[in-house]
């Protein structure tokens, strides 16, 4: 921590920049740039990479460049920046590959109630796409899965939040004994438990439903960039990968 590096300063740069323009116009660059169910029309296959950029407020942004900036410096420190860039990119697409993975089974099994109760699955393809989905498939189906196939559908991805969490796990890997503090329980807390609990609770959310952090956060996202990390990260060990800097 402390210095600003060169792939984080114009990591930050450019999600200032997407945020201000957000701001100024809007939901059509969340059309274009968040991302989207696949078979969303809005979906395009840039999203993959853009939804990093993109942010839903002031503190989702200001929390995720503050975590990107204070865990992300002395990894790009010890790499360089070829070598951090290439690993944060890396785990953002790791997280927006599970991410849309997962919510490809909610829709299915969204899809596969109604179409037990009748409704033909072209039909519920179309309705979606088009934006019409009647309200009248809660009775027809499980209300549960129809509702949460919907807002899947529906609800694009928007973040840095899964890079940041591959870069959490390899944060955690390399410097296993820092301390950290909580704004909410101001002791510390040693990253190699601090981590792996935080993506723990995650995947609890995910699980069941049941979030301690608030609605609307994509927690298969989280976890998908750990997984990423973390498999990076094992891979590069094993290797002894890690001791080479890209940039020389």
């Amino acid at each position: 921590m402390g210095r600003l590096t060169d792939g984080i300063k114009h990591l930050l740069i450019i999600n200032l920049i997407f945020f201000v323009a957000t701001a100024l116009y809007g939901d059509r660059l969340f059309d274009w740039f968040a991302l989207w169910y696949p078979e969303n029309p809005h979906f395009s296959w840039w999203q993959i990479g853009t939804h990093m950029f993109m942010h839903g407020g002031l503190a989702h942004i200001f929390f995720n460049m503050y975590a990107l900036w204070a865990f992300g410096s002395p990894l790009e420190q010890m790499w360089g920046t070829r070598k951090f860039l290439f690993f944060y990119f890396s785990a953002g697409l790791g997280a927006a590959l599970i991410h849309t993975g997962v919510n490809m089974y909610y829709v299915q099994q969204g899809v596969e109630a109604l179409v037990q109760a009748g409704v033909a699955k072209s039909e519920v393809l179309q309705l979606l796409a088009s934006g019409e989905a009647p309200r009248s498939w809660l009775q027809l189906a499980d209300p549960e899965k129809v509702q949460t196939m919907a807002d899947t559908f529906y609800s694009p991805a928007v973040g840095a939040s899964g890079a940041i969490y591959g870069i959490l796990v390899a944060f955690g890997m390399s410097f296993p004994n820092s301390e950290l503090f909580l704004i909410f329980l101001p002791i510390p807390i040693k990253a190699k438990y601090f981590i792996p609990v935080l993506i723990g609770l995650d995947l609890f959310s995910g699980v069941t439903g049941y979030s301690i952090f608030g609605s609307g956060i994509a927690h298969f996202a989280h976890v998908g960039g750990a997984l990423f990390g973390f498999l990076m990260m094992w891979y590069w060990k094993r290797n002894q990968f890690n001791q080479n800097r890209w940039d020389l």
